[in-house]
């Protein structure tokens, strides 16, 4: 029987009965009941009349809040609101409307808006028809009018409410006489010339999801809604002006003849689905791909004129909140679009607040899919409430007492403190852009896993529309901007906005730099940190030393092919007692060097050493010329490029360290020329061209069969090392599998070129700017080498300054596939000591 608690004390001489409830067992059922319900996400939905918003909420498993709750996660109104509602909400919340989006979802002000960018940039903006705003421009159109007249041309107009809805007050007319000059209309040309479907004009309703301003994203859901008219199209003419069921496609409109077919087939009815229509289109031998590509070009250039105002009305609500933080509105927009017979798009107008009933079974399937897989691309999470709170405290005692990593500079500072105070402000603001960088990468790497049938459409990964879509923006702001704040303007145009987290990191290093200087300290030459398995050691100058005299022992010993073979054995040996593997009892890398273990990652390959070439060099390859590659340990691992001597007697010799110093600062004191820099450069692509990569615990030959199966076999693995490179690893340890390389390249310039500092060689920084580019957008850039799309890394040359000899860009070219090569087998030796693509493990993750 177990003991009482000591503080619990039995009056009288009965014994316990069996069934008598002890005290600690009291005491843990009622702590069963305390224990906490797991996290639940909270929605608000009063604000909306449709049911299927309702059972998507329910689907999501959110629980459903009472009208009054205004602390919900998730806040959902048919309507616009209030900007006074949005200045209110937690950072937690989240509420499906952003404020100033009416500046395109208003005829007028989309007409309005749109006229601007058109005086800008006309030949971007043809995608909408001429349009004049009443009152204001009634004096243009009558002058339009009788332009037309004196040609002897008729054309037609559609007469719109400025903001009217759901087909109410629409009229053509072919004579403006009659027109009133003061009510708020809008007036377009008419297209006449509509593309048809069975005889019967449509437009498409497009659904768009923008889960940010700040910055711009943009979204476009990959089906949507075919609304065609209930009588067939005959161009207009003085006679059927007036029937609207020809020639208007709304719904609203279309549904009261008595012609509205309801049919329940994506197929047949008034009412179809765009994924059945570009099936149609391709039955039919239209272009798809550019259907889509027209109209996500046409949405992201709208939107691009409505971001300035939403942006700023955005920071209207939201002021304090830091640029790139996480917004707590988006939208669900509806596009209306005509396509006319040559299938060019033609924006008809913005829906802010597009229905979501489901008179049809087509509704239900096609809207569902919008609202489901919009609220899995939020990523609405039931630990943001608390984290916000943390945060809110954190900062309110940061202010209470007054804790600031920056000191305020004092009056009559002198002017290294002043340097000193400009730097620390340099580094907190580049620490803090690195910071939304990488929460930006993360967001990313959630929509890519969870954008179902969404396409993100803006930022497109092609650069050159990137970089088209960027000059569009800044024209945007350029005529939002002018005659505002000019604090505004310099936060839009600040340069770290453009900025990827390699460029970022860079310039850190710089600031880190100028500050050791400023304080007078030693600058050490900085390089890719390395890995784990790769550390720096204090026996780095003697073991240069010892590679000086094996150089000097191949040159004197070539004669002699036997003394080789024993060198090598000698270093084989030698490599054994300081590197042993126990693969059994951790299932991964444990380097034991000199009684210390250093532990490392089952990720990445042991060694890459060098090997003569082969004849797998000239082999081609179909995901692009794939050639092995090299890598040392590190510094102080570097022997790993002397297991084979095929290439070292081709790199400078010398019998002692001093000489070589002296070589070398005599080689910086006087410039090369050159015919010495493409000597040296040479010198360099063949010792690129020598190095191989050996996949770890097998022989050269096993480790070439091994990466020719997966090129053989490329449409299997293709989705596999896409998934391990750009999802399973993050950009930290993606830097780190590029930097297998970049280590071995440290390594063996210095000793090609003559030079103490790799830095100094100028191959070395263009090496640099390719290894930035292939880390660029998250792993993107390599991955582009592999599947020849997006944009090529040799673009880098194509807009620098900086001429780039043939001969460098043959390195550059090698090193491309040597880091493709060092994928390849990470990504294998991944695949076979896991089992799964479960990505590097932790101990690569914590290495510094």
């Amino acid at each position: 029987m177990p003991s009482l608690p000591q503080e619990r004390v039995i009056q009288g001489p009965s014994p316990l009965d069996l069934n008598t409830e002890l005290p600690y067992q009291s005491t843990m059922k009622r702590k069963v009941r305390k224990k906490k319900k797991k996290g639940i996400i909270t929605a608000n939905v009063a604000g909306t009349k449709f049911e299927i918003v309702r059972l998507v909420i329910d689907e999501m498993g959110f629980m459903k809040t009472p009208d009054e709750d205004e602390t919900s996660n998730l806040i959902w109104c048919d309507s616009a609101v209030q900007q006074e509602k949005i200045a209110e909400l937690q950072n937690y919340q989240r509420i499906n409307h952003f404020p100033g989006m009416g500046e395109i979802c208003r005829k007028d002000f989309l007409a309005r808006n749109m006229t601007k960018m058109i005086k800008s940039r006309p030949l971007d903006y043809t995608f909408v028809p001429r349009t004049w705003i009443f009152p204001a421009e009634y004096t243009q159109f009558q002058n339009y009018m009788k332009e037309l007249k004196k040609k002897r041309k008729q054309k037609t107009f559609i007469v719109k409410p400025a903001n009217g809805a759901m087909g109410h007050g629409i009229s053509l007319i072919r004579n403006g006489d009659k027109l009133p000059s003061q009510d708020h209309l809008i007036v377009q040309e008419y297209i006449e010339k509509p593309f048809l479907m069975e005889g019967y004009k449509f437009d498409l309703r497009i659904y768009i999801l923008v889960t940010s301003c700040d910055p711009l994203k943009i979204f476009l859901y990959h089906d949507g809604l075919v609304r065609m008219g209930t009588e067939k199209y005959i161009p207009p003419n003085e006679s059927n002006l007036t029937q609207l069921y020809m020639h208007l496609t709304n719904y609203s409109v279309n549904k009261h003849n008595e012609r509205f077919e309801r049919d329940e087939t994506e197929n047949k009815g008034s009412k179809r689905s765009i994924k059945w229509f570009t099936e149609f289109l391709q039955a039919n031998q239209h272009d798809v791909a550019k259907f889509w590509s027209d109209i996500s070009e046409l949405v992201v250039k709208t939107l691009i004129v409505a971001e300035p105002h939403v942006l700023h009305a955005y920071r209207m609500c939201r002021p304090g909140q830091p640029p790139g933080s996480e917004s707590v509105c988006f939208e669900v927009l509806g596009f209306d679009i005509l396509l006319d017979r040559k299938l060019k798009p033609w924006l008809l107008e913005i829906n802010r607040a597009p229905s979501f009933g489901t008179d049809q079974k087509i509704d239900y399937d096609v809207k569902r899919g919008v609202l489901l897989n919009a609220l899995k691309l939020l990523n609405i999470r039931t630990s943001d409430k608390r984290r916000n709170l943390a945060k809110q405290k954190a900062e309110a005692q940061r202010r209470l007492y007054g804790q600031n990593s920056i000191k305020r500079l004092l009056p009559g500072s002198s002017d290294w403190e002043q340097q000193r105070h400009q730097l620390e402000r340099r580094k907190e603001e580049l620490k803090e852009r690195l910071a939304q960088v990488r929460k930006q990468i993360l967001k990313e790497e959630h929509e890519n896993r969870h954008m179902g049938n969404y396409r993100r459409i803006y930022p497109p990964e092609d650069k050159t529309l990137l970089e088209k879509y960027e000059n569009l923006l800044a024209v945007a702001f350029q005529t939002f901007l002018s005659g505002r704040a000019a604090s505004f303007q310099r936060e839009l145009n600040n340069p770290l906005k453009r900025m990827k987290e390699e460029d970022i990191l860079d310039l850190l290093e710089q600031c880190e730099i100028d500050d050791e200087k400023l304080m007078g300290k030693t600058v050490k030459p900085r390089g890719p940190k390395p890995l784990s398995s790769m550390p720096e050691s204090s026996e780095v100058m003697r073991r240069q030393k010892y590679y000086s005299s094996d150089s000097s022992y191949d040159s004197s010993s070539s004669s002699s092919e036997s003394d080789d073979n024993e060198k090598e054995e000698y270093q084989n040996k030698k490599r054994e007692k300081q590197v042993t593997y126990d693969l059994k009892q951790s299932n991964h890398y444990k380097l034991i060097q000199q009684s210390s273990s250093i532990r490392r990652s089952v990720s990445c390959p042991r060694s890459i050493s060098s090997q003569s070439p082969s004849s797998a060099d000239n082999r081609p390859f179909s995901a692009q010329q794939m050639i092995s590659a090299s890598r040392p340990a590190s510094g102080s691992r570097s022997h790993s490029l002397n297991r084979a001597s095929s290439y070292m007697r081709h790199l400078p010799h010398t019998n002692e360290a001093s000489s070589t110093n002296s070589q070398m600062s005599e080689s910086l004191r006087q410039p090369r020329t050159k015919e010495q820099e493409d000597h040296l450069t040479s010198q360099t692509l063949f010792v690129l061209k020598d190095m191989k990569i050996r996949f770890p615990g097998k022989s050269d030959a096993e480790s070439l069969l091994l990466i020719e199966d997966i090129i053989d076999n490329w449409r299997y693995h293709k989705t596999k090392v896409a998934s391990y490179w750009l999802i399973k690893l993050d950009s930290v340890k993606q830097r780190k599998v590029l930097d297998i390389v970049k280590t071995s390249i440290r390594t063996i310039l210095p000793r090609i070129w003559k030079v103490p500092d790799v830095e100094e060689v100028n191959l070395y920084r263009i090496f640099n700017r390719v290894f930035n580019r292939l880390l660029w957008s998250h792993g993107q850039g390599l991955w582009n080498c592999f599947c020849d799309s997006g944009s090529s890394w040799e673009s880098i040359f194509s807009k620098s300054p900086e001429v780039v000899t043939p001969l460098q860009l043959q390195c550059c070219q090698r090193l491309v596939e040597l880091c493709k090569q060092c994928l390849l087998v990470v990504y294998k030796y991944a695949t076979d000591t896991r089992g799964s693509l479960s990505g590097p493990g932790t101990d690569w993750s914590n290495s510094s």
